[in-house]
């Protein structure tokens, strides 16, 4: 392959090094964020000799190129002049040409909000434990209700502390100073000055007395601020002192302006939405959840489904549950999960009916991106079906007033979500599943769909005889998991790459302990800095790649520690890579490890272990 033609080539089809704002790369792709995405060719990309496929996803444009992506990634930086993002001169004639509004507000928020998610979901889960127990017996006045209700309220209450982290992540600044500037609106001697509702003043100049706790929109502000504040400390601040006067600044400056100024502003904004979201509640319920319904596969799409999240914490903060997203989300959820199994009931097709009936279960537990990047999109009448069993899914549960209690993907395993102190709410929540499935269910089967050929039912071409692949010699052989854990099919991978075997076949392992170990005997082939994935190309012709979680480049390197580098010589069993599981999950981000046999093409036959715990060493792919 030769790489330096791929970079040649890719380049203008991005719109050139001016219209990359950053350019990064992980295990298998480059990731791409541009100033301007309309320059940007994806039909002409994806056509590209060496392209594999282009994915946008979390505000990146990523372009799948395979086990050789750090080659490309040099070749592409090179001819770019050695930067890896290209900005704007000052005889760019479109120096301020960026990406819409619209989507740097969403790209704000999921950054925002994607590390908060694991409390919101631990701590709303307790909440629907918790009216469970109330039902079975538990006392509502009792010291473990009480206990168990502060612990559930936790996340929600400090709601500002934890979005301080990810809002200082996204504008690139001090996390802990953030953080602080967060305590700092919900200390205690602040809250008792607004349940006093005394005239509180900053130098004569009046404050406004606002509660802060459970807030959204406030602090994403005050640190978006804050961000500029210690741009200027940094570049004024000498460095003789710059430790000590850098943080002063900082706080001096941004906690006054964030209780003057913006936070009442933000706590206008949290009221307006979260009236606005009542209003049309009030007078279409229906409205809401229809939209949500039949429009979900799309907001996923675009990355926008993050929009409504803040309406839906704010509304979960004040009122105990939201209407916004989770009634919606379950009718999309369940319909997309319908749709899928009606292709897998009806297709003729050996490989589809496989792939429809696992990610169409998939779905219809919450999870539907395998499904949606796998089956639905590709077959075009599938998604027009789970379209309108969502919508009429949505109808029902917004006619019956179906609320969520917790943040969680909505699907049958996250039922108890929608449990509360409305005892029919999830007797609701059951029917909503029930119409949403059957509508889309029966949608794409009246609909139909092109269903391909089997390919051996497909006529052969006359093709000279070609001697087997080199490394395959067609010989079985096999590989032992790289790491103790319960292992799952690839299509149940939230990851259309992955999910669709893009990169080749496989299995996924959840891991339950933070090391990976040689799957064969052979050599270390690639190791980005990252740390996150390690390739290996087996003695027995297998050539295989790790992928320790889902999008996790994005941790540079951070909760991994790489223990062999690229060409080293390494035995089955050999510790490659050790990895901190708890920070990464409570990072925001999946740990679930693909393993992936990168030349299965070479192969008549792949076969995985998948279902059922296995440990380090258990014999998890043959190959034939």
């Amino acid at each position: 392959m030769d790489y330096k033609k791929l970079a040649y080539d890719l380049l203008p089809l991005v719109g050139g090094a001016q219209n990359i704002s950053k350019l990064t790369h992980c295990a298998t792709r480059l990731r791409f964020e541009f100033h301007d995405r309309s320059k940007v060719d994806e039909k002409a990309i994806e056509k590209t000799p060496g392209v594999i496929s282009v994915v946008e996803k979390g505000g990146q444009f990523q372009v799948v190129v395979g086990n050789d992506v750090p080659i490309t990634y040099r070749a592409l930086i090179n001819e770019m002049g050695g930067t890896a993002a290209g900005g704007s001169s000052a005889t760019d004639p479109e120096p301020e040409k960026k990406q819409s509004i619209i989507n740097r507000i969403v790209s704000v928020i999921s950054t925002t909000f994607t590390p908060v998610i694991p409390a919101l979901i631990g701590g709303g889960m307790i909440k629907a434990v918790l009216s469970i127990l109330v039902l079975c017996g538990l006392s509502d006045t009792s010291s473990t209700y009480q206990i168990l209700n502060f612990v559930s309220d936790a996340a929600f209450y400090f709601m500002p502390v934890l979005l301080a982290y990810g809002a200082a992540i996204k504008f690139e600044c001090n996390p802990v100073l953030a953080m602080t500037l967060a305590c700092a609106l919900l200390h205690p001697t602040w809250t008792g000055m607004v349940s006093a509702g005394e005239a509180v003043d900053f130098f004569g100049i009046p404050v406004r007395l606002v509660d802060y706790t459970y807030s959204v929109i406030p602090i994403i502000l005050s640190i978006w601020i804050m961000s500029y504040v210690e741009r200027f400390a940094e570049k004024y601040t000498p460095s003789v002192i710059k430790f000590f006067l850098k943080p002063l600044i900082i706080l001096f400056i941004s906690a006054p302006i964030a209780l003057l100024v913006v936070g009442p502003f933000g706590a206008f904004l949290n009221t307006l939405i979260e009236t606005a979201a009542n209003a049309i509640n009030a007078r279409a319920s229906w409205l809401l959840p229809m939209l949500m319904g039949a429009f979900q596969p799309f907001l996923v799409l675009t990355g926008t489904a993050w929009a409504m999240t803040p309406i839906a914490t704010v509304q979960i903060s004040s009122l105990g549950y939201e209407i916004v997203n989770g009634p919606g989300m379950l009718a999309s959820n369940i319909a997309q999960g319908g749709a899928t199994l009606a292709v897998a009931c009806k297709s003729k097709n050996h490989q589809l009916r496989q792939l429809a009936a696992s990610s169409g279960f998939t779905a219809v537990m919450g999870i539907t991106e395998p499904c949606l990047y796998g089956v639905i999109l590709k077959l075009k009448k599938p998604l027009i079906a789970s379209m309108i069993g969502g919508g009429i899914g949505g109808i029902y549960a917004g006619l019956s007033g179906l609320v969520r209690y917790a943040f969680v993907s909505p699907g049958l395993a996250a039922l108890p979500a929608f449990i509360g102190e409305n005892p029919m709410n999830i007797v609701h929540a059951i029917i909503t599943c029930v119409i949403s499935f059957v509508a889309g269910f029966i949608a794409c089967w009246v609909l139909g769909f092109d269903d391909p050929a089997n390919e051996e039912d497909a006529a052969p071409a006359p093709a000279p005889a070609v001697p087997a692949a080199p490394k395959a010699e067609g010989k079985a052989a096999a590989a032992v998991a790289p790491v103790a854990g319960h292992a799952v099919a690839l299509e149940e991978v939230n990851d259309a790459v992955f999910a669709q075997k893009v990169l080749g076949d496989g299995l996924a392992i959840q891991p339950t302990e933070g090391k990976v170990c040689a799957p064969v005997d052979g050599e270390i082939t690639s190791l980005p800095d990252s740390k996150h994935a390690v390739g290996i190309r087996g003695d027995n012709g297998m050539e295989l790649l790790i992928h320790v979680g889902i999008d996790t480049v994005n941790l540079q390197g951070r909760c991994y520690e790489a223990h062999v580098k690229a060409g080293d010589r390494v035995h089955r069993g050999d510790l490659l890579i050790s990895f901190d599981r708890e920070a990464i999950e409570a990072a925001g981000y999946e740990t679930v490890t693909p393993v992936l046999l990168t030349n299965s093409d070479e192969y008549k036959r792949c076969t995985a272990v998948t279902g059922r715990d296995v440990a380090v060493g258990d014999t998890v792919l043959t190959v034939e």
